[in-house]
């Protein structure tokens, strides 16, 4: 009897301190747009499941929500944007959060639907680009730095507005658009600035982009914590896990140099 009684407390011990015991187990709710970020997040879960964090991946219809959800606690983190979209956000909301780790760049690119090439360009061709401010300025800087448009000097806080721009030899019009509708735009119009993200969302290749901005954009993907939680473990354990070789060869290998690492 008294070995039988003993024989049941030692499995009733291994079932407590054993591997994967639920109250060893941290859960980390972290919202993220559809691809890549989600695709990358799901591709490190099973790491950090080894380290005990339950890593739930959130993904919500509206991107534009993430940010309201992260300040009302209902997700840990979010993985969707980049610091000038951080920024311009924080000041207009009052949002009190901070970088805990970059991650990824997406380069942003000029895709078109009736034209091959950039100097196919016809005078007053309509270009479609993003209505936020931070991706707004992003894109009429690309068509800047490729030679279609000139902005005025001194733009401060990466915002700009068609309105800043002193040359537009082609006579350009813009059409600004929310970003996420800019891929059904391109029957519209002669050609759109988007975003990467939304691109392989709607599977189109990104390398079929007229032209895109470089691997050295500083428009880096970002884990966004609440302030202070960029101590706690298991953020810190989430942003080392993204920031792997593991993770620079899966993006290499899946994204083929349309979403390359920023770490």
């Amino acid at each position: 009897m008294i070995r039988r009684l003993a024989f049941l407390l030692a499995v009733l011990i291994f079932a407590v301190s054993g591997p994967g015991f639920a109250a060893d187990t941290v859960t980390l709710k972290v919202g993220a747009a559809v691809v890549p970020h989600a695709e990358i997040l799901e591709f490190v879960k099973p790491e950090l499941k080894k380290e005990g964090i339950d890593l739930q991946v959130i993904v919500l219809d509206d991107e534009g929500q993430l940010n309201p959800a992260l300040a009302d606690k209902q997700i840990d983190a979010n993985y969707f944007q980049h610091v000038p979209y951080l920024d311009s956000v924080s000041k207009e909301k009052g949002y009190q959060f901070t970088v805990a780790g970059n991650i990824h760049v997406e380069p942003i690119g000029f895709y078109s639907q009736k034209i091959k090439s950039k100097a196919a360009l016809k005078r007053g061709a309509k270009i479609a680009i993003p209505n936020n401010p931070s991706n707004e300025y992003r894109a009429l800087v690309l068509l800047e730095v490729n030679g279609l448009i000139k902005l005025k000097k001194g733009l401060a806080n990466y915002q700009a507005t068609p309105k800043d721009i002193v040359s537009n030899p082609k006579k350009l019009q813009f059409i600004e658009i929310d970003a996420a509708q800019l891929t059904r735009s391109l029957p519209d119009v002669d050609g759109a600035i988007i975003n990467t993200n939304f691109v392989l969302d709607a599977k189109i290749d990104p390398n079929t982009a007229l032209f895109r901005e470089n691997a050295k954009s500083p428009y880096a993907n970002i884990i966004v914590v609440r302030k202070g939680d960029e101590a706690r473990p298991e953020i810190k354990e989430l942003v080392a896990a993204l920031q792997t070789p593991a993770v620079k060869q899966f993006l290499q290998e899946k994204y083929k140099g349309s979403v390359v690492p920023a770490f």
